[in-house]
Formats: structure tokens, C-alpha cells, sequence
């Protein structure tokens, strides 16, 4: 049975006769049944892998030659659309559009505003703050960005904290805000009823949305996600190990490697078989308790004037900044720490957002485009400025008391200098296992997140994939991540999701510069005098009457 219209200003949109959505051919199998994108995607991560297991090094290479490439000729590109990202969600949440409903008039948001932003941190970010939150403030102050300051001085030590802001502050959130703002419009405003990528490609492609290119992106962000979160569970068992090694003695190798990515799927598994209210959502509000525990302990034992005082100058800084740490691109003296921070940074967002923005659009329905934009680009940007402002200050003060010890340690590895930095504190034990269980846990919710976001996208795009295809998946990722862990090609995967996702920074360009070229063409026929007496449209047919605010 085909899907109910989708409708617009100029009429519904109907989908072509027999549709499957999925990529399967016309009249062929059940809405949610894997279809062409499934099978594809999987046979295109199969040759990726093997190539990561039997050619490693050769792939390794080149991937990261061609990723290399990208973040060097790119780099002026990924500056300017992040930054008109920014510009963009905070300009529609700021007009008349901001009242908007991503989902029916008068719907109600699914979750509570403190489940709801436990589960787009985690999605979104969780896990990084809790190893980068101490490492790249304590390496900036040892290697200060751009040489704009000298070394383990106070301040490259304000410098650091900027940056670290402005890394993990606003930008990111605006580049999952753009997909996640389009995929909630379309799927729950205008009825597509679908988590797919393609569906907001509709009103640019028409239906070739519904063949081989819709198909392509939807490939394309398959792949992302799926490469993206096998990277994550790789990386999050090596740091799990590099923890329970360093702080309890226990041993390294593949087979306690292949011991913890067991009971990490184990328990994703589980939690995917449950619908998203009750196993996301449980995992999520729980990380979230956690961690603001461990912020309050490090806040009361830390160093806690210094800290308060770091929190203060950073946003100030970060504030005065922003624009030029924008678009900076160190055009007369180029930087090979431009490209390997926040160029690198911007790519990996930007590979991350067909995952992020999906999901966060599936936990949206109900919610105004205003609450989404202050919900999902200013409460998380507020929270890694306390984050960073505790751990940052922290980090350094006890880097400084060490003799750089934790910066060393840190640019081994980033979990290393968590741990590190951990030591210099009282109860090194207790606070060692939490913050591994925070870390599983911010993994094994990522990781069934994961599951429903490529369930939803290789199966016709509904919001609750079939149990099956949600598990499918979660085996795919694990294998993947198992096995690329004990050949070493991780690095070629990590490389792959950004080679894959670059394409997206254009797609995302498209979707935003309609979207905000609708409602400039609006809002500039309407006099200023006569604005809310008149009729006026904006993106997919708001229409605006006085008194009425904004609706569909």
C-alpha cells in the first residue's frame, strides 16, 4: 500500500505507485523490510573491511591521503558552511518561523526535557567530553593552537580553554541542528513519516528521490553511520582497556580487547530490543545523572575558585572571539594544527551528522523549531562550557603541579590522560570505575542509538524499525568493530566515515539555503508596517497570519 501523501502549499506530494521508500523494486516486501540500501550498504562496509584486514597499511594510506587532501583543500569551505550553519538555525529560531511544530498542531513532545537532552548528548557528543574535557586543554596549553601564544603560560592556558569552547561548543551543534531540523520538518510536519536523509532531498530532486540517487544518500549516510559508530565502539574498548590497565593492573591484549566489545554488545543488543522510551532513554537519563555527579566531584575537590574563574574569562573569550576563530584559516602562515584540530573536528561533526541529526530528529517530534534550536544548540553548548571550564582549569593546574605528566600521558591517548589527571585526586579507585562505567554506558547507548538510526534508514525510514533489523545491525557493528580492532584497521574506517560523509557538507548547503532563501524572500515582500496583517509563506508552505504565529 503506498504511503499517504505528503502535503505542501502547492498540493500533496504523492508517492510514485508501489514506492517502497527502501529501494526495493515496486510492490516488493513490507514496509519494514530491509531493502536495496540494506544490502547495499552492507556489501559496500564488507569491502571496506576487508580491505582494512588484508591490505591495512596500503589502506590506511591512502584513506588517510585522500582525508589529508580534503582537510587541506576543504578547509576554507568546511569554515564557511559551518559557520552559515550557525547563522542559520540561530536566524529561523529567532523569526516569526521559531513557533513551528515539528509534528501536528497542538502534538506534545514524546519526552521530558531532561530524557530528551540526556539522549542528544550522548548521541551527540557524551563520550568525547568526558576524555577530551581534560586532554586538549592540557595539550593546547602545551602546544598552544596556531602558536599564538607561548608554551604552559597562563595565557596559553586562556587560549586553551577558547578553543576547547569553541571546538565543542556551538558549531557542532548547529551542523546536527541543519540535518536534524530538515529531518524532523519533513518526516513529522509534512507528513514523509520517515528518518531517511533523501526525504528532504524531495523538494529539490522530486522523485528522483525514490531512485538511484535518493538511493545514493541514503547509501552514503548509512555508511557514515555505521562506519562512524564502529569507530566508536573500537576506540571506546581501547580507552576502556587503556583504564581498567592503568588504574585496577589489569592486562592488555586482543583477547580482553574482544572480552569488553563482547559485553558492550551484549548490552546494546539488549537495550535495542526494547522500544526507544525504555532502553535509550533509561541508558541516557542514567549517563546523564553520572556525569553530573563526577562534574560536582572534581567542582568541590578541584581546585574550585580557579575553576569558577576559568568558566567565566573562556566564555568571555569564546564570546569575543567567535568570528574570527569562524573563519580564521591561516592564510599567510598556514598551521598544520588548523588541520589537525579544528579542521579535523568540523569533518568528523560533519561525518557524524546524518547519525546525530536523525536521531535527534526521532526524539524532537512535538517540539517547537525554536524549542529544537535552544534545546539541541544552547543547552549542550552551556554544558560544555561548565565541562571544560571544571575539567579544563583542573587538568592544567594539576598538569602544571606534575611537571606536564598528564599532558604527556594525553598525547598518547586522550583516555590515558583522563586517567592521568584522575591519580592527582583523592579516591582513585572509586572515581577510576566510575568513570569507565560512564564511559560503557555512554557507549552502549550510542551504540543502540546507532541501531535505530540505521534501522530506520536502510528499512523505508519509519521511527521504530522492526526488532530484527534494529539487531542486524547491532551484529554488523560489532563484527565490524571486532574485527578491524584485531587487524588494526580502525584508522582506515575512521577515515572511511569522513570520506563517505564529506558530500553531506554540500547536501546540507542545499537543504539550509532553500529552506532560508524561502523565508528571506518572505519576509522581504512583507512591509514592516503591514507585516502581521498580511499573509506571508515560508520553508514548505508556513503560513503566517496575525495572531496566529507561525503553522503549517
Amino acid at each position: 500500500m503506498a504511503e499517504p501523501a505528503v502535503e505542501t502549499r502547492a498540493g500533496p506530494i504523492p508517492d510514485p505507485a508501489g514506492s517502497s521508500h527502501d529501494g526495493s523494486p515496486p510492490g516488493e516486501g513490507r514496509r519494514d523490510r530491509p531493502g536495496r540500501v540494506f544490502w547495499i550498504s552492507v556489501a559496500v562496509a564488507a569491502v571496506f573491511v576487508g580491505l582494512g584486514v588484508f591490505a591495512t597499511d596500503t589502506f590506511n594510506d591512502a584513506l588517510g591521503t585522500v582525508v589529508d587532501e580534503i582537510i587541506d583543500s576543504l578547509g576554507w569551505l568546511y569554515l564557511l558552511i559551518t559557520t552559515g550553519f550557525l547563522g542559520f538555525v540561530l536566524w529561523i529560531a529567532c523569526s516569526r518561523y521559531g513557533s513551528v511544530r515539528l509534528g501536528k498542531d497542538g502534538e506534545k513532545p514524546e519526552f521530558g526535557l531532561f530524557s530528551w537532552f540526556a539522549m542528544l548528548f550522548q548521541a551527540g557528543m557524551g563520550i568525547g567530553l568526558l576524555f577530551w574535557g581534560v586532554s586538549e586543554p592540557v595539550l593546547h596549553t602545551a602546544q598552544p593552537p596556531l602558536g599564538l601564544e607561548q608554551a604552559r603560560t597562563a595565557d596559553a592556558a586562556a587560549l586553551s580553554i577558547q578553543y576547547s569552547f569553541f571546538h565543542w561548543g556551538l558549531h557542532p551543534w548547529a551542523i546536527y541542528a541543519v540535518v536534524g531540523l530538515a529531518v524532523g520538518y519533513f518526516s513529522y510536519r509534512r507528513g514523509a513519516n520517515s528518518l531517511r536523509i533523501s526525504v528532504v532531498l524531495r523538494p529539490l530532486l522530486g522523485d528522483r528521490v525514490d531512485g538511484a540517487v535518493g538511493h545514493a544518500v541514503d547509501v552514503l549516510a548509512v555508511l557514515a553511520t555505521l562506519f562512524g559508530i564502529a569507530v566508536s565502539l573500537g576506540l571506546g574498548t581501547l580507552q576502556i582497556e587503556a583504564g581498567l590497565s592503568q588504574a585496577f593492573g589489569a592486562p592488555e591484549g586482543l583477547g580482553v580487547q574482544l572480552g569488553i566489545m563482547g559485553i558492550t554488545a551484549a548490552a546494546y543488543m539488549v537495550s535495542a530490543a526494547t522500544p526507544v522510551e525504555r532502553g535509550i532513554r533509561g541508558l541516557s537519563n542514567l549517563s546523564m545523572v553520572v556525569a553530573v555527579m563526577l562534574l560536582g566531584y572534581f567542582l568541590v575537590v578541584g581546585p574550585t575558585v580557579l575553576e569558577l574563574n576559568t568558566m567565566t574569562q573562556g566564555l568571555g573569550d569564546y564570546a569575543s572571539g567567535l568570528v574570527g576563530m569562524s573563519l580564521h584559516t591561516s592564510a599567510f602562515d598556514p598551521s598544520d594544527w588548523l588541520g589537525e584540530w579544528t579542521l579535523f573536528f568540523w569533518a568528523t561533526w560533519i561525518a557524524w551528522a546524518p547519525y546525530v541529526g536523525a536521531f535527534i530528529a526521532r526524539i524532537s517530534r512535538g517540539r517547537t523549531i525554536r524549542e529544537f534550536v535552544v534545546g539541541v544548540l544552547l543547552a549542550p553548548t552551556v554544558f560544555s562550557v561548565v565541562w571544560f571550564g571544571v575539567f579544563g582549569a583542573a587538568g592544567i593546574d594539576a598538569d602544571r603541579a606534575t611537571d606536564g605528566a598528564i599532558a604527556r600521558a594525553a598525547d598518547q591517548d586522550a583516555a590515558s590522560g583522563m586517567f592521568t589527571f584522575i591519580e592527582q585526586f583523592p579516591l582513585v579507585g572509586l572515581i577510576s570505575g566510575v568513570t569507565i562505567f560512564l564511559v560503557w554506558i555512554f557507549f552502549v547507548a550510542g551504540a543502540d542509538a546507532g541501531t535505530v538510526v540505521l534501522g530506520s534508514m536502510s528499512s523505508r525510514g519509519e521511527d521504530d524499525p522492526r526488532r530484527s533489523v534494529k539487531l542486524t545491525w547491532g551484529v554488523i557493528m560489532g563484527a565490524i568493530a571486532a574485527v578491524l580492532l584485531g587487524a588494526g584497521g580502525l584508522d582506515a574506517l575512521q577515515s572511511g566515515a569522513i570520506v563517505a560523509a564529506t558530500p553531506f557538507g554540500l547536501l546540507m548547503i542545499a537543504i539550509a539555503g532553500r529552506s532560508c532563501g524561502h523565508c528571506g524572500r518572505t519576509a522581504m515582500t512583507l512591509p514592516r508596517s503591514r507585516a502581521r496583517h498580511l499573509r506571508g509563506s515560508g520553508p514548505g508552505g508556513i503560513v503566517v497570519r496575525e495572531g496566529q504565529g507561525c503553522r503549517a
